[in-house]
């Protein structure tokens, strides 16, 4: 079955180690990559039923004791999370998000079956489970990918990077999405799970939340066209709606208080759609202290925020 990301175009297939494609931007210096080669593609429907079995049985799982069959499978899983053709989280279609938890299991399932092994990182070596992409990408294949990846930009394996996103000295975990046309700016972070939608800018220093466990937890959510300001922190499985403005410096966490200024409303976990958030603070019932919280100081529509800049809006804001 077909699935069409909403903000996730479909990227360039996956090789694992041991493909012997010339120069594929996922081979890896690894002296056993053999041991990670699979000949065959498992049924979806299939390798769901084998990757949910195996989690179930995850604690007696090492990376010398597996069934043949799991580490292709759980391979195959992060060649559809990196091709964006799968993704933790994707819209239901009615304003919310649904999670599928088995992608999330095996991506816990790829660190529990593999060992640690030196990874290429440039002029740095690392000690991880982990591969990176893009350590032998040749010219041809990065065109085809179509993201620009500058020096200092780390990409974990079963991360799906869109066309026409731009990555500055940053970090993208396991499992994260980043949408096409979208900003990764110097020293921000996507956490494993998160995603980042299509046209988004993050800003230098951001950390987008990650999530593997609790299994139940969502990951943190950014959708299209919004913009984060420096330093900020969603995390928490907080979504953030389309064409939101977050300020500079606002930490966002599911206990976090989101106080909408027009209406008096307190909220939780959730901007809506077209927000400006800044920092700022609530008082206390007896008004004796005073608490962070994030405030949301206007509403703007899609024209709105089309004729104006992310300056305006936040210097408006007051």
């Amino acid at each position: 079955m077909d699935v069409q990301p909403m903000y996730c175009a479909v990227g360039l297939k996956a090789h694992e180690p041991g493909r012997t494609r010339a120069g594929s931007l996922y081979s890896l210096p690894f002296a056993a990559a053999a041991a990670f080669h699979r000949p065959n593609r498992i049924a979806m429907q299939s390798i769901e039923t084998l990757i949910d079995d195996a989690f179930e049985r995850r604690h007696a799982l090492t990376p010398s004791e597996i069934e043949s069959h799991l580490r292709p499978a759980v391979g195959q899983v992060l060649d559809l999370l990196e091709s964006g053709e799968r993704r933790v989280a994707e819209p239901d279609g009615h304003g919310g998000w649904t999670v599928n938890q088995w992608l999330k299991k095996a991506v816990l399932l790829y660190f529990r079956i593999n060992d640690n092994r030196v990874v290429d990182g440039g002029p740095a070596q690392a000690f991880d489970k982990v591969p990176l992409r893009f350590a032998h990408g040749n010219d041809a294949e990065l065109q085809q990918l179509g993201a620009r990846v500058v020096p200092g930009a780390l990409v974990r394996r079963g991360a799906h990077i869109a066309k026409d996103a731009v990555l500055m000295p940053s970090y993208v975990n396991i499992g994260a999405c980043v949408g096409a046309g979208t900003m990764v700016d110097t020293w921000a972070t996507v956490g494993s799970c998160a995603q980042i939608g299509a046209g988004v800018h993050l800003s230098g220093g951001v950390g987008i939340g990650g999530v593997l466990e609790p299994l139940q937890a969502n990951p943190t959510i950014i959708e299209d066209g919004c913009f984060i300001g420096a330093r900020s922190e969603v995390v928490e499985g907080v979504v953030v709606e389309k064409g939101s403005v977050i300020g500079m410096g606002v930490f966002l966490g599911q206990s976090t208080r989101i106080y909408n200024r027009a209406t008096g409303e307190v909220s939780y976990g959730r901007v809506p759609a077209g927000s400006v958030v800044v920092a700022g603070s609530l008082p206390a019932k007896d008004g004796s202290h005073s608490l962070y919280a994030a405030i949301i100081v206007k509403q703007v529509d899609e024209k709105t925020r089309s004729k104006t800049s992310i300056n305006d809006l936040l210097r408006a804001a007051t």
